[in-house]
């Protein structure tokens, strides 16, 4: 019945705004496809937080915050109890982060580029050209990202499986995977499954979650060298091996763990944190003030550009790391010619201004975010990575009220309407909201 009247109230609203709303001709311009982005995630959880309200008597607070945190694919909680939840909630909590994974990467592939934000322009391609000519085109590939997304869905539910998890609990966490949200049917998330071959089922699959979907388009359309060519996916592949093996290692000689348990352990929280994705198998905040930092930074990583995860993504570390590069050779050589260029795309000014706008913005917002949850009442690691974990999308932060073993129902109603307004200004890449708060762009 919850859901039944929540459906009415939507349908209604929906209904009252489409017949309240006929324009005879609508063009879709810049200013407008950035309101339409961001009060479409806004008004989205508006109403589907009102199923956890109903349900669960949740005041309507937490229920945003669940139902943002789940759209977002964030995967932070303020439920408890799940292992005895009614189903119909906890299959609910899933399915708003595999329709926010699939969202965000139609919206990556189409959406972004095409406002120029981020440097996402580096990507544009035919589905990211909204003229007459090529809607047909940009159909095509967006029903085939779809199409995989689902195979790939099904492909690991199958195989949580055969593993030993129960069909009802496959297809939670095989949608929660590969969105790399992070939502599970246990209050002890991935610790609840002992069997080391369901956390490398996971592992595996929110790898594939973090890699450009357009890719596997090629990928399945014949062109097999399209993953191993792409520099992105290079550099986040080679960096998650360089990771595990040196964080495994660090590990084994400060613990009781053996080689094969600390490289699952290190792979699983490592990838779950880096891909934005959130599960828990341990509380490695416990693995003493190295871990802690170690995950603390790696929050902000996030894997690859098209993907579900979110974070600063790989392709802005590079270029970043490049152009220090570029800019410590002119120093010596100021007369030096070179070109900026990253995938055999040339970065013009548009694409780097946008680039280093973002990183401004994202750093700025963290140690704003920071602040004001400190004047909250809140300690400064539970502030600091918070903060952190809303703006990237990851889901645990650090500390004993929001680490992986804890949730945030405990914290001031007031910090979850921040982190929730973060965890949205995340998700649509921080300029797409900021420019909203503009004087010029309500100006004709």
């Amino acid at each position: 019945m919850s859901f039944l009247l929540s459906a009415g109230i939507t349908g209604a609203s929906g209904g009252a705004l489409f017949l309240g709303t006929k324009p005879d001709n609508f063009a879709l311009k810049p200013r407008e496809a950035f309101l339409l982005t961001n009060v479409s995630w806004l008004v989205l959880s508006t109403y589907a937080a009102i199923p956890f309200m109903l349900e669960l008597h949740l005041s309507y607070t937490d229920a945003f915050f669940e139902t943002m945190s789940g759209i977002t694919t964030t995967g932070s909680t303020v439920l408890s109890g799940l292992d005895h939840m009614e189903k119909g909630v906890l299959l609910w909590r899933s399915l708003l982060q595999w329709l926010g994974g699939i969202g965000f990467i139609v919206m990556a592939v189409a959406v972004l580029p095409f406002l120029k934000v981020g440097g996402m322009r580096l990507f544009q391609s035919e589905s990211s050209d909204w003229s007459e000519k090529v809607m047909p085109r940009s159909g095509s590939i967006a029903k085939r990202i779809v199409a995989i997304y689902f195979w790939l869905t099904i492909t690991c539910a199958y195989f949580y499986y055969l593993g030993g998890m129960t069909g009802f609990e496959a297809i939670n966490h095989a949608m929660t995977t590969l969105s790399t949200g992070g939502y599970s049917t246990s209050d002890s998330s991935m610790a609840n499954f002992t069997n080391p071959y369901i956390h490398w089922v996971a592992i595996i699959f929110m790898l594939l979650g973090s890699l450009p979907f357009v890719l596997f388009v090629r990928f399945f359309k014949g062109d097999i060298q399209s993953l191993l060519k792409d520099r992105q996916v290079r550099a986040f592949i080679g960096f998650m091996l360089i990771l595990w093996g040196f964080f495994s290692l660090w590990l084994v000689f400060n613990s009781q763990y053996n080689l094969w348990q600390a490289f699952t352990l290190v792979a699983f929280n490592t990838t779950s944190v880096v891909t934005t994705t959130g599960f828990a198998l341990t509380d490695y905040t416990l693995w003493g003030g190295f871990a802690a930092a170690l995950f603390l930074f790696l929050t902000v990583i996030g894997g690859c550009s098209g993907s579900t995860t979110g974070g600063i993504k790989i392709f802005r570390l590079q270029i970043g790391a490049r152009l220090l590069g570029i800019q410590l050779r002119l120093l010596s050589h100021p007369r030096s010619c070179l070109v900026h260029s990253y995938n055999g795309q040339l970065i013009t000014e548009d694409i780097l201004r946008s680039l280093i706008g973002f990183g401004f913005f994202f750093g700025l917002l963290s140690i704003l975010m920071t602040l004001l949850l400190c004047l909250m009442g809140l300690d400064l690691i539970t502030s600091m990575s918070g903060a952190l974990t809303a703006i990237a999308n990851v889901g645990p932060g650090l500390g004993d009220i929001i680490g992986p073993a804890g949730n945030f129902k405990s914290l001031p109603d007031s910090a979850k309407w921040l982190l929730s307004g973060g965890m949205l200004m995340g998700r649509l890449e921080i300029t797409t909201v900021l420019v909203l708060f503009t004087a010029s762009f309500w100006k004709d």
